[in-house]
């Protein structure tokens, strides 16, 4: 039989008895209940009935309704014969009364009825008399045989209390006992009890994953070992470096690499604590600077990436350079054996080695900028070989002549724009933005931004519409390069802009910063692209589905204001069109 099937039939077991109980209480307080209506029904009712018409005979002289509330009494009282020889009494009444209503003065009539009436309290009364001891016999055997009923109950309930937790409670101790002890890697504990239940069930699967357990314990340690061997020599090789540390922040191991860029040999490393190496290691002190913080206390499930670090590599060969590693700190994670919840169990630090990306793509940047700054000179020429070619002293030029010059104008204007943002580019990606900080009047940099651009916005039929204050303060902003970002962004409004329509050009003061915002009213940004609008060389597609510019402007706009200790930024919920921002600080 099952445990369930036990556990039913005891509860069941225990109701029936609750219910029997309660079922005997029921059956005697009925009777009880019975035997009271009836007393005060039958008996009490006639014995008041019988009081009111004696004094209303009483009263019969002086009161000339008391033989109409005689009447009435008499009425209820033949409505309620419930005794032997109440019926003829009864009727003696109601004769009797008769006679008195129609002789008034018929004193042998009038003795009839208080005779009548002596007799029927009399016999009402003793009907109570029997009735309370009927009564009070019944509760007296109530009280005896629930005495009885109740005392065996209340043993049976005892004895199965008593005895019931016992058999539940004792497989669970020893079965508690017993991975106590598998805990404690004895896998030689067996559990003993024999039952046909499931807990006899559980002990024999028990049992069996013990033997099991005691059999990998013995099989395997070597193999194992040897697998520890092979991870730590993998661990020594890689060209990483590699540092370990245990939810305690000691540190287990440390690769070759990882010991020659901090100075410290393995053996001086292992088995310290990590604060207390770093106290005296500035690169061991970077790295763990995070795993410090109060929010490491539990780790993270996903490993953390820190950024670039420039670390000095003395090198194998004592030829040593500076070079570049990417920080990355993995959270270690490990579930014990028998226990489904995941515990810290500490870090792995990894020093990627970057330097050749690093080199390749300093050595980008280095060509993209000489490219670009080769491609000015010429493209200069080509653009003064273009104004002496429009000048009349020359010679008159046909308009198909004019028309060439003009789209190679605008051609060289485009490469010249792109060169520039080349060059541009290629100082945000050295790190040698040079920056002229200044107090800027910020509707100088409004005028001059809508100057270079009004000739493009007009061919389009687009105005500017400015909002700024009188009383604005002045930004610290280097004027070329804001004035560049603004441009650029109202560049890219009127290209996306309908024609005909108006583009808002915002500054306004928010507490101790200068706003600069750019509205118009085209397409907008999609929602899928919003968040990569500033990466470079990502080019949102238009209305007809083709991507325009380098894909550089705003990347280089980003860089340009955040240098300058501002931000940028693109609305998110414009009702029509783009809008894009910066803050400057104000002076």
């Amino acid at each position: 039989m099952t445990i369930k099937a036990k556990i039913s039939l005891g509860l069941g077991f225990m109701f029936a008895i609750i219910l029997g109980l309660g079922g005997l209480g029921a059956y005697y307080l009925h009777e009880l209940a019975d035997d009271s209506q009836a007393i005060l029904k039958d008996n009490y009712s006639s014995l008041q009935y019988t009081s009111d018409m004696q004094k209303a005979l009483l009263d019969r002289a002086t009161d000339p309704d008391a033989l109409h509330r005689f009447n009435e009494n008499l009425m209820k009282q033949e409505a309620n014969v419930t005794e032997e020889g109440e019926q003829e009494l009864t009727t003696a009444l109601r004769r009797d009364f008769n006679r008195l209503k129609t002789i008034p003065a018929d004193s042998a009539a009038l003795k009839r009825l208080q005779s009548a009436l002596l007799q029927l309290d009399d016999i009402n009364r003793q009907a109570m008399f029997r009735k309370n001891g009927t009564a009070e016999k019944t509760a007296t055997d109530a009280l005896l045989l629930l005495a009885v009923v109740g005392t065996i109950c209340f043993l049976i309930v005892f004895s199965f209390i008593i005895n019931f937790p016992s058999y539940i409670a004792r497989p669970v101790r020893e079965l508690t006992r017993g991975i106590r002890e598998i805990t404690s890697r004895n896998f030689e504990e067996r559990l003993h009890f024999r039952s046909s239940d499931e807990f006899g069930e559980l002990a024999r699967s028990f049992n069996s994953m013990a033997q099991k357990l005691d059999e990998y314990e013995h099989s395997n340690l070597a193999k194992l070992l040897f697998e520890k061997k092979r991870i730590d020599t993998l661990i020594q090789l890689m060209s990483d470096g590699i540092i370990g540390l245990d939810e305690n922040k000691k540190i287990l191991f440390a690769n070759p690499v990882a010991c020659r860029l901090l100075g410290i040999d393995e053996a001086k490393l292992v088995g310290r604590y990590a604060p207390d190496v770093a106290s005296v290691n500035d690169l061991l002190r970077t790295l763990i600077q995070d795993l410090m913080a109060e929010h490491w206390t539990e780790a993270p499930s996903q490993p953390t990436y820190n950024g670039l670090l420039k670390i000095y590599d003395p090198g194998l060969d004592g030829a040593g350079k500076e070079s570049f590693f990417n920080k990355q700190i993995h959270a270690v994670t490990v579930a014990p054996t028998g226990d489904g919840e995941l515990r810290p169990a500490g870090w792995v630090i990894m020093l990627e080695n970057i330097t050749p990306f690093k080199e390749l793509d300093q050595a980008k940047t280095n060509f993209i900028a000489t490219v670009s700054h080769e491609l000015k000179t010429p493209i200069s020429s080509i653009k003064l070989s273009l104004k002496l070619l429009e000048d009349n002293r020359i010679g008159e030029l046909n308009v198909e002549q004019k028309q060439l010059i003009g789209h190679v104008r605008d051609d060289a204007e485009r490469l010249l724009s792109i060169t520039s943002e080349l060059v541009n580019m290629a100082q945000v990606e050295s790190g040698q933005i040079q920056l002229k900080i200044e107090n800027v009047a910020p509707m100088d940099i409004v005028r001059y931004a809508t100057r270079a651009l009004q000739v493009s916005a007009s061919q389009k039929h687009v105005h500017f519409a400015i909002h700024a204050p009188a009383d604005l303060p002045t930004v610290k902003a280097d004027p070329d390069k804001v004035s560049w970002v603004l441009v650029n962004f109202l560049s890219n409004a009127v290209r996306h802009s309908p024609e005909e329509n108006k583009i808002d050009v915002s500054v306004s003061s928010l507490g101790k910063q200068v706003e600069f915002e750019v509205r118009d009213y085209g397409a907008g940004v999609r929602p899928e692209h919003r968040d990569r609008i500033f990466d470079r060389y990502f080019r949102a597609p238009g209305n007809n589905g083709q991507s325009s510019g380098t894909g550089l402007g705003l990347a280089i706009s980003k860089e340009f204001i955040e240098s300058m200790g501002g931000e940028i930024g693109l609305r998110t919920d414009p009702e029509a069109g783009a809008v894009f921002f910066f803050r400057l600080p104000g002076t």
